[in-house]
């Protein structure tokens, strides 16, 4: 009797290992090449701007894949909207938000005193990334986000080296551009948020204090940045604003969590900065580095099933 139970559980077992197995090798074929246009949309949105944009291109041909993200631009004046917003916390000179779109979730951070805004480097520049947590503690900060792009030159995926141009307390701590133009994310010496494209040399001349390079820019002055939904689809984000009133606004959406936000278009990005006043703001690094640290803990749903990701760089909120 129980070698006859032993069979029937290890048979149940087995069928359970095939069809698990079974749909997970199904699922890019049925989303693919399957019937439901509205899911295809967003899986090819949200793969292209993943680290593996190959899958779409192992499924779909270059005329499909374009004709798919030409639909995004047709989308883009009608973004996802309208957008909920509920303060969830607040203290000395911080409020928190939480927001809700048609298909995504996430937090905005809104800091009244731009100055405390201040960019932190990875200790180990060009050996390792550390965590946003990390970086929050190791600067005393009490909340950070993560901040810029990064390369991977050798091939060790530990966020070791900041793309574009890296700036802390008025000195380039990295470059890898040259003098070369390239997009910009930073503060000047009286906490104004800078965006669009600059040079080494105009660190000195604009009196950046704290950079990090990453783009598209959003809003410039007021006025809409060029930027295509098609070119980066549907995903987590991280991104930074400011108010007219020098009010800094850090956003954090999450994405590809199905049951819960699958991410947000640049256009849901601008409308979100729109309808919070801004007067500039731009997008940061994306993805499974999408965080928002405060107060001991990570308080949107990270991505990254493995954590927090290391990154050389990130912007934290200092104490009054």
């Amino acid at each position: 009797m129980r070698k006859l139970r032993k069979i029937r559980l290890r048979r149940i077992i087995t069928f359970s290992i095939f069809n698990l197995v079974f749909s997970i090798v199904l699922a890019p074929f049925i989303v693919f090449w399957g019937p439901f246009e509205a899911t295809k949309t967003l899986a090819v949105g949200s793969i292209l701007t993943s680290r593996h944009p190959q899958v779409v291109e192992a499924f779909l041909s270059k005329e499909e894949i374009s004709e798919i993200v030409n639909k995004y631009d047709s989308a883009a004046s009608q973004p996802d909207s309208p957008i909920w917003r509920t303060v969830s916390d607040a203290a000395a000179g911080i409020t928190i938000e939480d927001i809700q779109g048609k298909s995504f979730k996430g937090k905005v951070m809104l800091v009244k005193d731009p100055k405390r805004i201040k960019v932190a480097v990875t200790k180990e520049l060009e050996v390792s990334g550390e965590r946003v947590s990390d970086l929050v503690k190791d600067t005393g900060a009490i909340a950070g986000i993560n901040g810029g792009g990064f390369y991977d030159p050798n091939g060790a995926g530990n966020g070791a080296f900041p793309d574009g141009l890296t700036v802390h307390n008025g000195k380039i701590v990295h470059n890898n551009v040259g003098n070369k133009s390239t997009d910009i994310v930073a503060l000047d010496k009286d906490g104004k948020l800078i965006v669009g494209q600059i040079t080494a040399d105009d660190v000195k001349k604009k009196n950046i204090q704290e950079a990090v390079s990453f783009w598209p820019t959003l809003i410039q002055d007021g006025k809409k940045g060029v930027f295509q939904d098609s070119t980066w689809g549907v995903a987590p984000r991280t991104a930074i604003g400011q108010k007219a009133d020098g009010t800094i606004i850090l956003v954090v959406i999450d994405g590809r969590q199905a049951t819960w936000s699958w991410g947000a278009k640049m256009s849901d990005l601008y409308s979100l900065f729109k309808d919070y006043d801004a007067v500039n703001a731009v997008n940061l690094d994306g993805g499974s580095s999408t965080e928002l640290f405060y107060n001991g803990k990570v308080i949107n749903k990270l991505w990254n099933w493995a954590g927090e990701r290391y990154l050389p760089n990130a912007f934290v909120v200092l104490p009054e």
